[in-house]
């Protein structure tokens, strides 16, 4: 990822973090020099020191099998906010973009059917929505198999993790804080959120 030095995101733990917050992601592959890609929410961990990205696809997904062996690319992007040439001081500027984007790189392993699909089922579950899983649990067990053949479960080990945050930082401070009052007063949540990401670097 094309990133200036003013705009990395250095620190893995603040990665980690907006990973976690922002975890409905973009896996992408390529086979033959063509790109293929998969929307799919992530659980991401830590776990021996490494980055784990952990989902599963639908059976039926081509991807589930292109994965095996190659370097994927998982990213991890949102929020976002135009920024209007009118908050800077001086009327010679162009309009541009502020966003946050985390791009993680790695191997996939694919999981065995069973026990170990099953626990990535129920920590994918209460971490989205820990009420259902007593739900889940009370299942059929022949319903539970059956849903279960029906995906393939996968974790990807992060090698390489690039971080970005395009904030204006590169601005001055009373442009800053002229961005940061516009998008805070925004009734687009995404914008306010660019906002509030924009205050934290002060």
């Amino acid at each position: 990822m094309y990133t200036p030095k003013h705009f990395q995101l250095t620190d893995e733990q603040e990665a980690i973090s907006f990973m976690q917050r922002y975890s409905f992601a973009t896996l992408v592959t390529a086979t033959d020099d063509v790109p293929f890609a998969t929307h799919l929410p992530f659980l991401v961990i830590k776990r021996d020191r490494q980055i784990i990205l952990a989902s599963h696809f639908a059976r039926a997904n081509p991807q589930a099998t292109e994965i095996i062996g190659k370097d994927v690319l998982v990213i991890f992007t949102e929020p976002h906010a135009y920024i209007s040439p009118k908050h800077y001081e001086k009327e010679t500027n162009v309009p541009t973009w502020n966003y946050i984007a985390v791009h993680a790189y790695g191997k996939a392993t694919i999981l065995p059917e069973g026990e170990q699909t099953a626990e990535l089922l129920a920590r994918m579950i209460s971490n989205y929505e820990a009420e259902y899983l007593s739900q889940w649990n009370g299942l059929p067990d022949e319903y539970k198999q059956r849903m279960m053949k029906g995906i393939v479960a996968f974790e990807i080990v992060v090698n390489d993790l690039q971080g970005k945050q395009k904030l204006s930082q590169n601005r001055s401070e009373i442009e800053r804080k002229n961005i940061i009052t516009t998008l805070s007063k925004s009734d687009d949540t995404t914008e306010a959120e660019i906002a509030k990401y924009m205050e934290r670097l002060k």
